[in-house]
């Protein structure tokens, strides 16, 4: 019998074996276009400030279900219940209906497509898939504007589908009944991955064809390995995954027990390994998993979320707040990066064809110094509070490094005049994101303390493509031989100049990549808290001369096929029992 495969994106790892039940089948907003005719307007407007109170209700009760340890939760669900009370999103709901005659439900689909704009072209992936979190909750106030509710769950345990979930929608069901999430929607950092792991639950997300491709009640696998959903499977199949979740639960069991052991090599190499993260309550999942500190602090959630610029006194307390809990492990601060049209108070008639390579970042920095001398400002006053380090994003040359380092020597000394207390020697560096940077990356070392090599961004401008995009995805290679080479000029640069680099993003919490950087010299990564634990457990049992010479076979290869070829046949040999329970971003086709 042919077995039917579902492919998807593993956001969550785990194995799932049982039925499925999805969650509100044909529950989509599909709704016949309408007129909305004067006489019934005011009508049609009550009915949808009932869906946002509805809606806004629903949310701030999964809120009480939340137990106040639960920070991560909870802050998901403030997120949603801010996207649900903005006023801009309300407004336009309410236009949609009074100047274009439009029913409540196309007002709030056409509201959340011009908001998701707003987002769309953020070269952050974060914040781009906040999108998705938009169309959820506007999907959910279409549900309440239908009088419908989430469906309830059979008694048995079930791996549960959907087209989409919100917080609210999962924290309302018994998870007790739930061994695993697959949605149609999402991507790699959306909430729902978010939430899964959060609630240690498999999931898998991205995946086409579940609707039509599965019925309630059919016997599935939901591999959050690899991102697989296989559909009836037969009872080989079966045994053979029921021994994958055992010797994955193992797996789990040991690197987690094993968290704070160093993560030093066999021939004696330490190798600090850090955590990316959002907001200064997550710095307690980077201590937990074993965490030396903070290798990037991502400040731009402190702004995009509001309709206004923050106070000094706002960035201070949140910037001490998290050096304070981290002390006195080092907390590394990237300075603004967004662009202008994601700022609600900022140059609102802005308009670029293409803002992923217009007006973000230090670009927009260097063009709204009130917002950049605020920022450098709070960072500066709360470094007396621990080890903090900051770094400017997506430099492109010398000439504008040397026009931020000048304001932020010209706020030095704003704060030296008033008396107020800061680290002087706090250190300083950029991140290594695109083509140009890395051709000159010799004369940028010597301007800074240190390089962060930020591996996401750096693929897809070198490579050209648009990760997000999933006609193009496929060509997210981040052991392309461009990428290799790259890496190198930027590693032998910082050698040689003697200042420190480090790696973050996805290439930093997967083997095969870590042991070719590793060969490099690099010794210093920064990842998602939750991939930690694994990646000490493979940095305590790898030495550097082994990947040394895993760079050298690498780095003459001309073809993607060759170096993966080349790096899974290298790292299976010594963990081959591991590998499988990572999640790779390795491709095997060029």
């Amino acid at each position: 019998m042919t077995r039917k495969v579902l492919h998807g994106v593993a956001v969550s790892a785990g194995i799932a074996i049982g039925r499925a039940f999805f969650l509100n089948r044909g529950s989509r907003a599909d709704f016949v276009d309408g007129f909305v005719p004067l006489y019934r307007m005011d009508a049609e407007i009550f009915r949808l400030d009932a869906a946002f109170a509805a809606t806004h209700e629903e949310i701030e009760n999964a809120q009480k279900r939340v137990a106040p340890d639960q920070k991560e939760q909870l802050g998901i669900l403030a997120a949603h219940l801010m996207i649900c009370k903005d006023p801009k999103f309300i407004t336009a709901a309410r236009a949609n209906i009074r100047e274009k005659n439009l029913p409540a439900e196309q007002a709030v689909t056409e509201a959340s497509n011009e908001i998701a704009k707003l987002f769309d072209s953020l070269e952050d992936t974060y914040f781009r898939e906040r999108v998705n979190d938009l169309k959820a909750i506007a999907a959910k106030i279409i549900r309440h504007l239908g009088g419908g509710g989430l469906t309830s769950l059979p008694d048995e345990p079930v791996i549960l589908l959907a087209h989409d979930l919100t917080p609210a929608d999962t924290l309302a069901l018994p998870l007790d009944r739930v061994l695993a999430f697959a949605t149609e929607e999402g991507g790699r950092t959306g909430h729902t991955g978010i939430l899964a792991r959060s609630l240690q639950l498999p999931a898998v997300v991205g995946i086409s064809g579940m609707e039509e491709g599965i019925a309630d009640g059919d016997t599935i696998i939901l591999d959050a390995l690899r991102g697989l959903v296989l559909i009836k499977p037969d009872q080989a199949l079966t045994t053979r995954y029921q021994n994958i979740k055992t010797r994955y639960a193992s797996f789990q069991k040991l690197i987690i027990d094993q968290a704070e052991i160093p993560a030093e090599t066999l021939d004696g190499m330490h190798i600090a390994v850090r955590g990316n993260i959002e907001m200064p309550r997550e710095a307690e999942r980077v201590l937990k998993n074993g965490g030396e500190g903070v290798g990037l602090y991502r400040t731009e959630f402190g702004f995009i979320t509001r309709t206004s610029i923050p106070s000094e006194s706002e960035l201070y307390a949140e910037y001490s707040e998290l050096l304070t809990r981290m002390a006195p492990h080092k907390v590394t601060f990237r300075t603004l990066d967004v662009g202008a049209d994601k700022m609600h108070w900022s140059q609102k008639n802005l308009q670029e064809a293409n803002p992923a390579l217009g007006l973000r970042a230090i670009r927009f920095c260097l063009r709204n110094q009130y917002v950049f001398r605020r920022q450098l400002r709070a960072i500066l006053r709360a470094s007396v509070h621990g080890n903090a380090a900051l770094m400017f994003p997506l430099i492109s040359g010398v000439r504008e490094l040397r026009q931020a380092k000048a304001i932020l020597n010209e706020v030095k000394q704003e704060l030296d005049a008033s008396n107020v207390p800061f680290d002087r020697d706090i250190p300083v560096g950029i991140m290594i994101e695109l083509p140009s940077s890395i051709m000159i990356a010799d004369a940028l070392a010597l301007e800074v303390d240190f390089f962060s090599i930020g591996t996401n961004d750096l693929i897809q401008y070198t490579l050209g493509i648009d990760r997000v995009n999933k006609h193009v995805a496929y060509l997210y290679q981040p052991l392309h031989p461009a990428i290799i080479r790259g890496i190198k000029l930027v590693a032998d640069a910082a050698h040689q100049t003697g200042i420190s680099i480090s790696v973050c993003g996805e290439m930093a919490s997967d083997p095969y990549c870590l042991a070719i950087l590793l060969g490099m010299g690099i010794n210093d990564f920064s990842m998602a808290p939750q991939a930690i634990p694994g990646i000490k457990h493979i940095l305590r049992n790898i030495d550097m001369e082994e990947c040394r010479g895993l760079l050298n076979q690498v780095i003459g290869a001309a073809t993607v096929e060759g170096v993966n070829r080349i790096a899974r046949q290298t790292l299976s040999q010594r963990f081959a029992e591991e590998l499988p329970f990572f999640l790779s971003v390795l491709d095997t086709e060029e």
